[in-house]
């Protein structure tokens, strides 16, 4: 796919992933389309990148993604990929994290991905586009104190899977990204745990690392131009992906064992934390 010319709606577009993706695929001549909840760092970016059109959007919310579409429509004339990326991660034990906590970010980075991708669609495949959901290498490994984000990265790849096969006739192609830890605030956030940092610090490389939000979005951008299936960040996450049937069952026995310390402490935060 030559980008010059395409319109491109990004989720999540005020920061971080979203953000960074708008600026890479502007210098290739595309056309992105800035969809979040911070209007003032909607504006300053839309600013940035020659006036890009944007729209304050809840992806909780339908009226507010069918009201963006249309006015993306309205603005660009067409949607020639969509990008699903707004995304929350909430930290805690399934024990004690409070139930309203895990329920939201399911329905951000799960439900919210369907609702973003079905209000493009109609579009997306009148151009015989692209979608890519922004998956995670929870996708395909999964680990304590984050049941609720791996829970919804596990969907949205499974999502991703199933719509895939029902497009392709269409002419539309559907990807996933797969990637590890990036710096960026939803990562910055967690790690301000302590327990979050302890089970970080005693994961074995390179699991516990951190990545540049830009060279993991030049990967992606590659990946909508090749329209490829699977995105992974870094490059050894494509070995994590063909070998967690593998991986999956060795991984959590060690796990367990060192995270036995950091589950304590997390337990002890939600049984002292108030609820929403």
């Amino acid at each position: 796919m030559d980008l010059r010319g395409k319109v491109v709606l990004i989720t999540g577009a005020a920061r971080g992933i979203g953000a960074e993706l708008a600026r890479n695929v502007h210098r290739r001549g595309a056309r992105p389309v800035l969809v979040g909840l911070e209007p003032d760092k909607l504006e300053a970016l839309s600013k940035e990148l020659g006036g890009a059109p944007w729209f304050e959007c809840d992806v909780t919310s339908w009226d507010d993604l069918d009201r963006a579409v249309a006015k993306t429509v309205e603005a660009a004339g067409r949607i020639d990929v969509v990008v699903a990326n707004a995304g929350i991660n909430r930290v805690g034990t399934v024990e004690t994290i409070d139930r309203d906590e895990f329920e939201k970010v399911i329905e951000v980075d799960l439900l919210g991905v369907w609702r973003t991708v079905r209000a493009a669609l109609p579009h997306v495949i009148d151009s015989r586009g692209y979608v890519l959901c922004i998956g995670s290498i929870y996708s395909a490994m999964h680990g304590p104190a984050v049941a609720a984000y791996t829970t919804s990265k596990s969907g949205v790849e499974a999502f991703a899977d199933a719509l895939r096969v029902e497009v392709k006739p269409k002419g539309v192609d559907v990807g996933v990204a797969y990637f590890s830890f990036l710096d960026t605030d939803l990562v910055r956030g967690a790690l301000e745990n302590p327990a979050v940092k302890m089970i970080r610090e005693r994961t074995p490389w390179p699991l516990n690392q951190t990545s540049g939000v830009e060279a993991a979005v030049e990967a992606a951008v590659r990946g909508i131009e090749k329209r490829s299936r699977a995105i992974a960040y870094p490059r050894w996450a494509y070995v994590l992906l063909g070998a967690r049937g593998l991986i999956q069952p060795l991984f959590e026995p060690f796990m367990a064992r060192n995270a036995e310390e950091p589950v304590r402490m997390l337990n002890e935060q939600g049984s002292r934390r108030p609820p929403l």
